[in-house]
């Protein structure tokens, strides 16, 4: 009675193996949560310099065209993101995203030599979709309108390509002629700059 098993025990093992073949594969980070995705490339840079360059800008942004501009991924938790922007030797200015029940937010940290705040600072916005895992938009918030009323319309994007190793940080001023752009490349680290002015060493 033996041998008349075995064409049933070998369909059940075909089912088997076939039914592992064909067991959906979970999804990539990427696919499932592009802002987790996002995140994860971000969190990735945290610790590293990068020297960068203006590469689309207007002649208000000269500053930015003669200074020697590094970036820091200086402070990174499960929550907040810290990212210092020295142009040559002011450091005034840090990056500041964080994650909200809606998706993130883009702020901006700017403050004197003294570690006071500046009178024009936290403005910024929030993403207004998922985005993608390498590029997200943060769209004026209603603080940013009230404190500098003309950047009301301001869509800023911060690009982490790590394919590309590139990092971008961008400003479109919808409705009129105005843009800004940045760019770092993140595939050769440098020596990490002092702390921006009115953070811890």
């Amino acid at each position: 009675m033996l041998p008349h098993r075995f064409p049933i025990l070998a369909a059940l093992v075909t089912s088997l193996a076939l039914g592992c073949r064909s067991a959906p594969q979970p999804p990539s980070i990427a696919a499932a949560a592009p802002q987790d995705a996002f995140w994860t490339g971000l969190q990735a840079l945290c610790g590293r310099a990068f020297v960068g360059q203006l590469t689309e800008g207007s002649p208000a942004d000269s500053n930015f065209r003669r200074s020697e501009l590094t970036m820091h991924v200086r402070r990174c938790s499960p929550a907040e993101i810290r990212i210092p922007l020295h142009a040559g030797a002011d450091r005034s200015r840090t990056w500041v995203l964080s994650r909200t029940e809606r998706g993130l937010r883009l702020k901006h940290d700017h403050r004197h030599a003294d570690g006071s705040e500046d009178s024009v600072t936290q403005y910024g916005g929030d993403t207004r979709s998922a985005g993608s895992a390498t590029r997200q938009e943060f769209y004026a918030d209603a603080h940013t309108a009230t404190l500098i009323p003309p950047a009301r319309t301001n869509v800023w994007t911060v690009e982490v390509d790590q394919a590309g190793q590139r990092f971008a940080y961008a400003l479109r001023r919808e409705g009129t002629d105005r843009r800004f752009r940045l760019e770092f490349d993140t595939g050769r680290p440098v020596a990490p700059p002092p702390a921006p002015w009115g953070a811890e060493p």
